[in-house]
């Protein structure tokens, strides 16, 4: 019984496959809050993530186009504070495979410029501000869910990453393994 439910509510959801000639818009929104009780002092830190993209199906499998992040995080520690703003933008390509009429995996690979502004804060007074450059990459393996016409979620639960940043004369440079240690939901539609 209940894989005829199964069967029957995989089959009520209507296929679009994207199809070549097609616009695909989408994106993810997150939020993270964290709280670190430490003898000295407490840290909490807070940050709202805003990620969307759009491209071009240019093939039936294949998707080109451009993509940004806005990031905007606080964080508190004893009698100081800290804000930042980080923005990326990028290009982006995707392959994509269907699985069945409800289903899809796909890659994305991204690279692009980034760049950070932050200032920390002392009771009240200013005690520093930094303005960061850099450049990103990443690989993101996921999978799309088709809900109807084109319009589904995206998940993924990690990939690979190397950002590089340059502020006067430090150089910062990160390289991320992060395959199932991350958990991302968005959504998408093709038009």
């Amino acid at each position: 019984m209940k894989k005829m439910l199964l069967i029957l509510a995989l089959s009520v959801f209507g296929f679009a496959n994207a199809q070549k000639g097609t616009i695909l818009v989408g994106g993810n929104i997150g939020y993270t809050s964290e709280k670190i009780d430490r003898e000295t002092s407490p840290v909490k830190n807070n940050s709202f993530d805003f990620l969307p993209k759009v491209g071009y199906q240019f093939h039936d499998n294949w998707t080109a186009g451009i993509e940004f992040s806005v990031q905007s995080s606080k964080s508190e520690f004893g009698e100081g504070e800290g804000k930042a703003n980080n923005f990326k933008t990028g290009a982006f390509v995707r392959y994509t495979v269907p699985l069945s009429e409800t289903f899809s995996v796909f890659a994305d690979l991204g690279a692009g410029f980034q760049n950070q502004k932050g200032k920390n804060y002392v009771n009240g007074s200013l005690v520093s501000n930094r303005k960061i450059d850099g450049f990103y990459s990443g690989l993101t393996p996921a999978l799309f869910v088709n809900m109807k016409k084109g319009f589904g979620l995206n998940f993924s639960i990690g990939g690979l990453s190397y950002e590089t940043l340059n502020y006067a004369d430090d150089d910062y440079s990160k390289f991320s393994f992060n395959f199932g240690k991350t958990v991302n939901i968005g959504i998408s539609k093709n038009f």
